[in-house]
């Protein structure tokens, strides 16, 4: 064959290499109608996913940054302090301080750290409650509650606006029912001779029942200077047993009091006065930060007629949990008296 006659077929030849070649560098092409738009929609997306990723990160950091404040430890006690809290004991109570006695034998039950003098809260208002009692003053006279009796060491709230008026035995039921500090203040400004003699009548009261390691300085309990050990404090329920108005005011579950328009609503702040289990002749409760959770208590359990202290418990239903723990203990036959205790109060 003639060489120059395979010339074109040569060249078409090189020409389909070239451009099967071409082809193969080429971006694959999506055989649909919508394959344009489909493209185009994808870069808007992706382009619009960035942006909004771009405007977050850019408002986290215009964003304030809130600190969260860590919270305060809590203020101990005293009797931590003092590390009264690590004194072992056959039940294993929260409270430092606990007393269990029987009040006609004064035979000591049960006995922890009984000599301890700590702040004791609102568990002052019993003598609040006993020197008020033992002056005889009218419980029917109309008393004020003026600015003076608001609280400005702890800044504890009370729902006795100033100006309200209650008479005596009102202000007496709430000081022992519901702890309420201005009406146990209003007690001791509205007694004859202003708060210092009312003061100077409770520390003549204490050192009259023989409470050696007491001091009072106001009558609420909010001072944590005012102080008693578990040995003084039940000869002050004894004492304040005595009274059938005590017994009766400091055991109520709750009450109703006008206050000029309305009716306020108060209730015991010891919730045993309101279980079958318990049958509580006198209670009193306390607390303040310094003093831990208090509980005073008369009550007959097993057959017995007894006197109950617990200071400084930690945790705030522990003194409750205390007092069931004593409360059963003595139901499944505790021994007569505590191994270690005084035999006699």
């Amino acid at each position: 064959m003639p060489r120059w006659t395979l010339l074109p077929s040569l060249r078409y030849w090189l020409l389909a290499c070239g451009l099967l070649l071409s082809l193969s560098h080429a971006a694959p092409v999506d055989a649909s109608p919508n394959a344009s738009s489909a493209r185009n929609g994808k870069a808007v997306a992706k382009s619009s996913n960035q942006a909004k990723a771009g405007n977050r990160k850019v408002a986290q950091k215009r964003a304030p940054q809130r600190k969260v404040a860590a919270a305060a430890p809590a203020r101990p006690s005293l009797g931590q302090i003092q590390g009264l809290h690590a004194t072992d004991d056959p039940l294993d109570l929260k409270s430092s301080v606990a007393l269990v006695i029987d009040q006609d034998t004064q035979q000591v039950l049960f006995s922890k750290n009984p000599q301890a003098v700590l702040p004791i809260a609102s568990i002052t208002k019993l003598m609040t409650a006993l020197v008020v009692t033992e002056a005889a003053l009218p419980l029917d006279e109309m008393l004020t509650i003026s600015q003076d009796d608001v609280d400005t060491e702890k800044g504890s709230r009370s729902r006795l606006t100033v100006g309200t008026q209650l008479s005596r035995g009102e202000m007496l039921l709430l000081a022992l029912m519901s702890s309420e500090n201005r009406a146990a203040h209003a007690l001791g400004r509205h007694y004859p001779g202003g708060m210092d003699a009312f003061v100077g009548a409770m520390n003549a009261k204490a050192k009259l029942l023989g409470m050696n390691d007491t001091r009072y300085v106001e009558p609420t309990g909010l001072s944590s200077q005012n102080r008693s050990s578990a040995l003084d404090l039940v000869r002050l329920v004894d004492a304040a047993y005595a009274h059938q108005i005590i017994r009766e005011l400091s055991v109520s579950r709750e009450a109703q009091v006008d206050v000029g328009k309305r009716q306020l609503q108060f209730r015991s702040t010891n919730g045993l006065v309101r279980s079958p289990d318990w049958d509580i002749g006198l209670q009193k409760t306390g607390y303040i930060s310094e003093a831990g959770r208090c509980l005073v208590m008369q009550a007959e359990l097993a057959g017995r007629k007894l006197i109950m202290v617990l200071l400084d418990s930690a945790g705030k239903y522990s003194r409750i949990g205390d007092a069931e723990r004593i409360r059963k203990w003595l139901d499944h036959g505790a021994p007569q008296a505590q191994a270690g205790a005084a035999a006699r109060y």
